[in-house]
């Protein structure tokens, strides 16, 4: 059907409601008209189409073949044309900048970077939606996202961040405390802790990789062990002394530069992915993703000067 020949929009949104409601009665009040009123727009819309859309029966409709055929399309189109007009009513009124980002790349390294950026551009409302979920920024109201992965993704444009590495971390009185780390078969002494949030999302390297790596036989087999699902509640069980979390480098970097955190040993193993910064290719020149893009570049140029990898496999 050509473009122009098209069904009158008012009579699709009468279909949508009563199909929605199975009742002309709660239709009409939903779109504030007369029963009469909705049953005439359906008519046309049955006129205009050439197909009976709903058995009127006593005190209920249904819908026929082709109604049923036809409304899961209209039901989807008015959702997405509400979303793109939230959109544009978001972006018109205020000048708001959606950033999507996993918790816990969020609450270690982001959340306590992003006051500068606030800072750099008091006219942008930055807003943070925090989750693991997956975001399509096509549909969703989501401007930019720092995702952990390989950096493709359909008509988005993505730039590298930083790498990630994987290697125990503790509190520095654990170092040196009643069952000192002095090289990597101390660990047995120790309770290990990790976090499996890329179960299901991405490999990364576990104890048993990092024992392999060290040359330790049976490191997996000692003092305990404790698990999250959340990575930065892992990390926060090893700075209060619970033990030695294999530590994300990315995600520590501010408690290792703050000294709550500390390496005891030189081997990392580098995760197969990094983090990306992505938004839409055809978004590449909004002013408020340049300036968060250009802001977060200069985070990462001196995230990077302080960031020590040291050996990596």
């Amino acid at each position: 059907m050509p473009p122009d020949r098209l069904p009158p929009l008012n009579s699709l949104r009468a279909f949508n409601a009563a199909a929605r409601h199975m009742s002309f009665q709660d239709a009409a009040e939903e779109l504030f008209v007369t029963p009469a009123a909705l049953s005439y727009q359906i008519r046309q819309l049955e006129d205009h189409l050439g197909v009976k859309l709903f058995n009127r029966l006593n005190r209920a409709v249904e819908l026929t073949e082709m109604g049923l055929l036809i409304a899961p399309g209209i039901r989807e189109g008015f959702a997405r044309l509400s979303k793109t007009m939230q959109q544009l009513e978001r972006r018109k009124s205020s000048n708001v900048l959606v950033i999507s980002a996993g918790p816990a790349i969020t609450a270690k390294w982001l959340a306590p970077r992003l006051y500068r950026f606030v800072s750099k551009h008091p006219n942008i409302d930055a807003r943070v939606s925090s989750s693991v979920k997956k975001v399509d920024l096509e549909e969703d109201d989501v401007d930019v996202a720092i995702r952990f992965g390989a950096g493709k993704y359909a008509h988005c444009r993505t730039e590298k961040l930083f790498d990630e590495y994987v290697t125990p971390m503790c509190s520095p009185a654990l170092v040196n405390g009643d069952r000192p780390l002095r090289t990597p078969d101390d660990l047995k002494n120790h309770t290990l802790i990790s976090d499996d949030t890329h179960v299901g999302f991405f490999d990364l390297a576990d104890w048993n990789a990092w024992f392999e790596q060290a040359g330790v036989k049976d490191g997996n087999q000692g003092h305990g062990k404790l698990q999250f699902n959340v990575a930065d509640h892992a990390l926060d069980a090893a700075i209060s002394g619970a033990g030695v979390v294999l530590g994300r480098t990315a995600l520590a970097q501010g408690d290792l530069d703050a000294g709550r955190l500390v390496m005891p040993f030189d081997l990392k193993i580098k995760a197969d992915f990094s983090f990306f910064l992505v938004y839409l290719e055809s978004r590449a020149e909004d002013p408020n993703i340049r300036a968060f893009r250009d802001w977060l570049m200069d985070e990462i140029g001196g995230y990077a000067t302080r960031e020590t990898p040291g050996p990596a496999v």
